[in-house]
């Protein structure tokens, strides 16, 4: 993701075609981030961090989206498996960066393709390209 200023309340970017609006911010809690592309993407994405009070934290992904006219065909083809996929890689990297094994699930064979088609693939070592 690369927005237009440091991770802040209306800073705007996004990554490839989804663009955002950053809504609500508070560090090391959650974020949330107002979908403003492509056409019919009509919602809201972020995490959440939560206490476990057992073992630490919980951290949620939440996503609340209607969409409508081309994204009814677009967001379960194309863009839900390329999200689900890239959702597990962070909470992995979450996983990982806070000491422990990561949860790391392999790509389905409809992912990798789009991945392929869309120029992105993970990288020799099995991380996505960017890590």
């Amino acid at each position: 993701m690369k927005f237009d200023r440091s991770l802040q309340v209306g800073a705007t970017g996004g990554h490839g075609p989804i663009r955002y609006t950053v809504e609500a911010y508070q560090p090391g809690q959650s974020i949330r981030f107002r979908f403003t592309g492509p056409a019919g993407f009509n919602g809201h994405h972020g995490f959440h961090a939560e206490s476990n009070g057992e073992s630490g934290l919980i951290l949620r992904n939440v996503l609340k989206m209607k969409i409508s006219g081309r994204a009814l065909l677009t967001w379960p083809l194309l863009y839900r498996p390329l999200h689900d996929a890239l959702i597990e890689d962070s909470l992995a990297r979450a996983q990982s960066a806070v000491g422990e094994e990561p949860d790391v699930r392999p790509w389905s064979l409809w992912v990798r393709f789009l991945r392929r088609v869309l120029g992105g693939r993970r990288t020799e070592s099995g991380k996505p390209s960017g890590s």
